[in-house]
């Protein structure tokens, strides 16, 4: 029997949605000034900074993160090292369509990797519900015209991005099995601020290794300064905390399904800020993304 939704947890798990399709727009504007590894790490470092005076205490020599490093460095590296920096390479290299279209199998990754490794029974209702949110976002996608999906070319880039899809439906696993000690469950910063501190060493391996590998220098200014504190704060800390806690509530397999709220909040942003008007197939997306949510969180 699946968890039971809740108002307050709907609304948890919406807030990452939001936050993620506007740090996919932030990724692509910032894409001339910065190179997309380095943009992961100045990321989570900033993000790291701002968690440290809420959790420092974890990081002493009688934390009981250290014993269970194993753990943290496992969900850093896919959360943290991988998940963002695929992404931000994938915004770099392909079009936002494909990018977007790419991370709509999510629910797909999520029921496949519960499946294959954590004997989770798939259910008629959640693969009703995983092609009626499929059919929202292919609904955005297209623009209300199923004929446009025929143009859809992939690129280098929409690999980087099934990646990403792949590394965070088991990241989202993860978070679900014991092993959290009481000390950091308990703490609101502290499951992050464990994560961070092996993600962190991941994300700066990576930077290193594209600025050996002849990297374009960062373009120091204004805007990349105001991209660095939106990345930082809402997707970052807001979203990743609000997805932990929303998981841990319901599982990740009904959460994956407000995942598919990323692409119907881009393009209400673009609205907002690029002059495209709302149209009648984004009210028809927002209603089959919804019932796939509903269908299958249903008990």
């Amino acid at each position: 029997m699946p968890p039971r939704l809740t108002l307050s947890t709907a609304l948890l798990l919406t807030l990452p949605p939001m936050l993620w399709a506007g740090n996919a727009v932030v990724g692509r504007m910032v894409t001339p000034l910065v190179p997309p590894l380095t943009l992961n790490f100045l990321r989570w470092a900033i993000a790291f900074l701002l968690l440290l005076p809420f959790g420092w205490r974890l990081l002493r020599a009688s934390s009981p993160i250290w014993p269970r490093m194993r753990r943290y460095a496992v969900l850093g590296l896919l959360g943290i090292g991988c998940y963002n920096a695929l992404q931000y390479q994938a915004v770099k290299t392909s079009t936002p369509i494909n990018v977007t279209l790419v991370a709509a199998s999510i629910p797909f990754f999520m029921l496949a990797v519960g499946a294959l490794f954590f004997g989770q029974r798939i259910t008629g209702r959640q693969m009703t519900g995983a092609a009626l949110s499929i059919a929202g976002v292919l609904v955005v996608l297209c623009r209300g015209d199923a004929a446009q999906l025929a143009h859809v070319h992939f690129v280098a880039g929409d690999l980087f991005m099934l990646l990403a899809t792949a590394a965070w439906a088991l990241y989202s696993w993860l978070l679900t099995r014991p092993g959290d000690p009481p000390e950091v469950r308990s703490h609101w910063a502290g499951i992050l601020v464990a994560q961070m501190v092996p993600g962190v060493a991941w994300s700066a391996l990576f930077a290193a290794s594209e600025t050996l590998l002849g990297a374009p220098p960062i373009q120091w200014g204004w805007p990349l300064a105001a991209a660095l504190a939106y990345v930082a704060v809402g997707p970052a800390i807001l979203a990743y905390r609000s997805w932990g806690l929303g998981v841990q509530r319901v599982g990740p397999t009904i959460a994956a399904f407000f995942s598919n709220l990323t692409p119907l909040f881009a393009a209400l942003f673009s609205a907002a800020f690029l002059g495209e008007p709302p149209r009648l197939f984004h009210a028809l997306a927002f209603v089959l993304i919804v019932a796939g949510i509903v269908v299958s969180s249903r008990r």
